[in-house]
């Protein structure tokens, strides 16, 4: 049995930021963009793998999700403590100078972890934790 994840959903505060870093920074192809009322769903993924999407979602419009429950999503995106995703390169120090000079949010260069891991952090537009690790 092959189990692979198709899709994960990340939060956006902001469609054109989500687009401007995800489509023209990290080179992502846009895949669908879905809009109701003024809501925004966006899929984005690699070109080399579209089995690999990700949908940037608009925080907390779950109609069961409480005010306060929503104030609190919301409050969390802002810190930058809601939602993360890993992403791999084969040219992580390529790939942390084009998003560095897009203007992209760094939160650590590259770097060798303890842990065996080679990578960076940025945060997208809406503060989501991005990593990206080096794999050969």
């Amino acid at each position: 049995m092959d189990i692979t994840i198709h899709y994960t959903f990340l939060p956006h505060t902001g469609a054109d930021a989500a687009l401007a870093f995800y489509r023209d920074a990290l080179g992502f192809e846009v895949r669908n963009d879905v809009g109701y009322d003024d809501m925004r769903w966006i899929t984005v993924g690699p070109p080399a793998h579209p089995e690999m999407s990700i949908v940037l979602t608009p925080p907390a419009v779950d109609p069961g999700i409480s005010n306060d429950e929503r104030r609190v999503i919301l409050s969390l995106i802002a810190k930058g403590s809601f939602a993360a995703v890993t992403l791999a390169t084969d040219d992580l120090d390529g790939l942390f100078e084009r998003l560095q000079s897009n203007g992209a949010e760094v939160l650590q260069e590259p770097m060798e972890q303890d842990y065996g891991v080679r990578d960076c952090a940025f945060r997208d537009p809406s503060g989501n934790l991005i990593r990206i690790n080096e794999v050969s």
